[in-house]
Parts: structure tokens; C-alpha cells; sequence
């Protein structure tokens, strides 16, 4: 009864979207990472203008990184990018452009994990596979009142094991987007719609009063803070890039030159024996998974750009050519035009 009703509710109810109503395993395959770490509202845009340009796996293979990073700029978790360059260029290459047609296969292939392969396998080439995500850990945890927490290794393993038990014998893919489009839009993380749900007469959270405590997630990972001082020096409608090569947040994106510091300073002349006229200071504060950074952009003009090796000059007007983080995306659509006047 849980499969069947969630088939029938997704039938009338499921939003229309790109990605489905399609076999294609490299769209499936771009929308599944694309949507990891992100909601479809905010996805879609992204997908579509990913899609636009590089519409087969063919132009995934064959484009440059740098062009690929400029494109998924904003959605952040580079790796993710980076991976299915990778990925595209090892499929195209060495399995002549064939995507595996399984499971076993697809879960091989580097930045595919258990959930995309899964997805992959299900949408495109119909195999049996429960495709867990956070909808659906959601939906099983209420439903099935699964009081273990889900970030734990035995939490995970029971909620995948009740998601294989529950995946019908027929229509395996649709049963898959039902159960990922219920956790979406009836059973959300808040305020889940229980009053309309066709499941919540036989809901165990529902009847328990438990909606708002399940499922249950113990956050173990402090969040560091980490506080970045972006220079900005100016010079002749020129400035200085750097691409970021260590292994940290944001590989291979580019940046103004950056000082990390233990705490927030008051003049990065002083403190870094840097020359110039200090002409602006711009703070912003960047919220990541584990990671809190606050920034602070100094704007400082000089009558020469600073020499080093890993610096580039950069033509203000070319900035937009350059995958660069959110948060300096942001503080460029938003600050630049201010000094430039």
C-alpha cells in the first residue's frame, strides 16, 4: 500500500522538470549531482544554462575545466564539477561514450556515489534500485518511525534496507521520483502538510506526534570559523587574480590575493607591509557546510600591481571570464562599480 499510494499521488501530483520524461543517462546524470546539495528551485536555472552549453557528453569531455567551473559557479562543493569533468572525459575516451548501463558499473566511475548511481541505473535503464537521498530518509523515518539517528552508520543501513523492501516489483523508476517528489513537497523538514497527506492515517510519526523530531540527526562536526582577507589591488583599471591550487574549499577557483587571519583586522597595510592607498573596506560573511568565513575585501589603489608568481592581471572588465567563489562573485556584482567611479 505505501508504494502504490505514493505512485498514484505522484501521478497527479509530480512537477513537470527537464530532467524526467527522459532515458537519457548523461542528463540524468548532470541533474542527480547538480541537485546533491541543492533544491530543484534553485537547481533548475543552473541546469538549464549547464545544459545549454554543454548539451552532450561529447562537449563535457571536450571543454576546459575552467570553462566548466565558470558555468557551475554559484552552486558551490567544487568537487562536484571537477568530478564530472573527470568523469564525462573518462567516458568519452576510454568507454567510447557509452554510459555503464548498471549499478555495479556506474558506482565505479569517480565522483558517483551510491545515490547517483542508483539514480542513474533506476531513471535510465530501469534496474530495481531504491535511490535513497534526504527526502527520501525523511519520508522512511516518519513513516516507518525509524528512531536511530539517520547520520550514523546503523541509522543509514536500516533506512536502506526498509527503502530496497519497499521498492515495488514494477514501475521502479516512477516509484523512485514519487517517493524523492513526496519528501520534496508534502514531507518537508518543516511544517510537513500531514492534514493533506495521503499517507498520515497510517504515518508512524504522524500518529505519534513526532513529525517535528524525526528523522533524527545528531550533528557531531563543529562549524570553523575562518576569517579571509581579500586584496584588492587596483591599478589602472588592472588587478591581481590568484587560483587556488591548495587542497581546501574552492580548488581551482580564482580569488583576489587572500591573507587568512586568526581574527578580524582593522588595516591590512600595517599588518601585511603592503603599499598602496587603502580606499574601501567591504565585509561578507559566506555560510558553508562546515565552515563559516568571514570576509573582508580591502580595496587598495597602487601606482604598481605587486609582483608574484602566482598572481595574474586582470583586466577589471574581464573579471566576469573567471570562475571565482559566491562570495566574491557577490562582492563583484555588488562593490565594484562603487571604486571604479
Amino acid at each position: 500500500m505505501f508504494a502504490v499510494s505514493l505512485i498514484n499521488w505522484y501521478k497527479k501530483n509530480h512537477r513537470e522538470l527537464p530532467w524526467r520524461n527522459t532515458t537519457d543517462p548523461y542528463r540524468i546524470w548532470v541533474s542527480e549531482i547538480i541537485l546533491q546539495q541543492t533544491r530543484v528551485n534553485q537547481g533548475l536555472p543552473y541546469f538549464n544554462r549547464f545544459i545549454q552549453r554543454f548539451k552532450d557528453l561529447k562537449s563535457l569531455a571536450n571543454a576546459k575545466e575552467e570553462e566548466v567551473l565558470k558555468y557551475w559557479q554559484g552552486l558551490g562543493y567544487y568537487s562536484r564539477a571537477r568530478n564530472m569533468h573527470a568523469t564525462a572525459k573518462f567516458i568519452y575516451f576510454n568507454l567510447e561514450g557509452s554510459f555503464p548501463n548498471n549499478y555495479t558499473d556506474l558506482i565505479k566511475l569517480k565522483g558517483i556515489g551510491d545515490y547517483t548511481a542508483s539514480a542513474i541505473a533506476s531513471f535510465s535503464f530501469n534496474e530495481k534500485k531504491a535511490v535513497v537521498d534526504g527526502n527520501v530518509y525523511r519520508v522512511l523515518s516518519r513513516f516507518f518511525g525509524v528512531k536511530e539517528d539517520i547520520n550514523s552508520k546503523e541509522g543509514k543501513e536500516i533506512i536502506k534496507d526498509i527503502a530496497h523492501q519497499s521498492i515495488p516489483d514494477y514501475e521502479h523508476s516512477t516509484y523512485n521520483q514519487a517517493i524523492m517528489e513526496f519528501g520534496a513537497m508534502v514531507c518537508t523538514p518543516k511544517s510537513p502538510k500531514c492534514n493533506s497527506c495521503d499517507l498520515s492515517e497510517i504515518c508512524f510519526a504522524k500518529k505519534h506526534n513526532l513529525t517535528t523530531s524525526l528523522p533524527l540527526k545528531i550533528r557531531k562536526q563543529k562549524v570553523k570559523t575562518r576569517f579571509f582577507n581579500f586584496i584588492i589591488f587596483h591599478c589602472k583599471n588592472e588587478v591581481l587574480l590568484a587560483k587556488r591550487t591548495q587542497k581546501d574549499i574552492w580548488k581551482h577557483l580564482y580569488q583576489f590575493p587572500l591573507f587568512e587571519t586568526n581574527e578580524e583586522i582593522d588595516d591590512p597595510l600595517s599588518r601585511f607591509d603592503l603599499k598602496g592607498e587603502l580606499k574601501g573596506k567591504h565585509l561578507k560573511k559566506h555560510v558553508l557546510s562546515h565552515q563559516l568565513i568571514m570576509g573582508t575585501f580591502w580595496w587598495i589603489n597602487v601606482n604598481t600591481l605587486p609582483t608574484n608568481n602566482n598572481y595574474i592581471k586582470v583586466d577589471v572588465d574581464d573579471l566576469d571570464n573567471f570562475p571565482v567563489p559566491k562570495i566574491i562573485e557577490n562582492y563583484i556584482k555588488e562593490n565594484l562599480a562603487f571604486h571604479l567611479e
